[in-house]
């Protein structure tokens, strides 16, 4: 079986990402082959498709989720992602007990002798009238049938698992602030969310779909990103179509026979992320993209800089002006290319008023 090393699923990962090369393809269709961007932070799925895609334009962001054709909702790992409507309806129920599980775990105490079905016809009938809630609007309006359990559990559980829910705009929306308003997905949407299949068809599709944009991967990694337990059973029934390898940990990883697989020394270009970008947390084993001793920084939402394809700085923004502190020395050719791409995020993030860099010495 081929073994690749780190540098050679450094490239796949890249060009799977949208990130070796920025794409043409328009916004629906980057964040439907994307599997969706993550999106607690609203702002930070635009800095993920500005490094993604070319001449990407905010507006038309925006526009999509006013239009209802990408939705912000809970999904994946049980947190916020910016999905296309079809993919959140085909997929929700699948996730389902997922996020139960992991809302239920994490309030066990509180929510106990809690009746789930009684508890989401009682949210459903307050969200009847069609008009958006806070999370806290509709736990306080059924909080007084569980008056144990307290708000904030019964809150959480509503909106992040029984019923599923889209963050209507205008959070979400470019340069905007807003807190979040929710909405039952087939009320916003117009359409009720599909039914689990048998034979768990939506399973199957996420394996592969998953490959599309994060293979080669060993089904840990499968895991990880989806934060499903229940897919082994997809992967067997779709192992046929599959080819595999194994890394130099010896960890089996599958992929989609036909998908990239750029050589090991195609050069990388500088590429900013934003918080939480999927390009990281999408993976059990993330030495791929970045060291051991900087994993931290993903799940802390630092904003990264890759730089030869591997997350080598951090970056924020003050006062218009990007801010760059690397992670090791950079050579001058990088440093160059730091502050060339970085000249253009910051035109970007600020409608063009400022190109200003920084980087800070190492």
């Amino acid at each position: 079986m081929t073994v690749l090393d780190v540098r050679s699923l450094n490239r796949a990962t890249l060009a799977r990402q949208l990130l070796l090369d920025r794409a043409g393809l328009p916004i629906p269709d980057a964040v439907a082959h994307l599997g969706g961007l993550q999106a607690q932070e609203p702002q930070e799925p635009f800095t993920g498709l500005w490094s993604r895609l070319r001449a990407f334009d905010p507006a038309a962001l925006s526009e999509l989720l006013a239009g209802r054709r990408v939705v912000r909702t809970h999904l994946m790992r049980r947190t916020v992602h910016l999905l296309t409507a079809d993919d959140v309806l085909a997929w929700r129920a699948r996730f389902g007990a997922m996020l139960r599980q992991r809302v239920l775990g994490t309030y066990r105490r509180e929510l106990e002798g809690v009746d789930l079905d009684e508890l989401a016809a009682a949210g459903r009938a307050v969200l009847a009238d069609s008009e958006p809630r806070s999370m806290g609007e509709l736990a306080r309006a059924v909080a007084d049938r569980w008056p144990s359990a307290g708000p904030r559990p019964l809150g959480e559980l509503l909106v992040a698992a029984l019923i599923p829910m889209a963050q209507l705009p205008p959070r979400g929306l470019w340069r905007v602030k807003a807190g979040v308003r929710n909405l039952p997905l087939a009320s916003w949407l117009g359409r009720e969310i599909d039914p689990l299949a048998p034979d768990d068809e939506v399973g199957q599709a996420l394996v592969k779909r998953y490959l599309a944009a994060f293979g080669p991967a060993a089904t840990a990694d499968l895991r990880a990103w989806s934060g499903l337990a229940g897919l082994p059973a997809a992967v067997k029934a779709v192992r046929e179509e599959l080819v595999a390898f194994r890394d130099e940990r010896g960890r089996e990883l599958l992929d989609l026979p036909d998908a990239l697989r750029p050589d090991a020394d195609t050069p990388a270009p500088v590429r900013f992320l934003p918080a939480f970008d999927n390009a990281i947390l999408g993976y059990d084993d993330r030495t791929r993209i970045v060291d051991d001793a900087h994993r931290g920084l993903s799940v802390a939402g630092a904003r990264v800089v890759l730089v030869d394809g591997r997350v080598s700085a951090t970056w924020t923004v003050a006062a218009d002006t990007v801010v760059v502190r690397p992670l090791r020395r950079l050579t001058r050719p990088e440093r160059s290319a730091v502050t060339e791409e970085g000249s253009e995020l910051a035109s970007f993030l600020s409608d063009g008023e400022s190109d200003r860099i920084r980087v800070e010495p190492t």
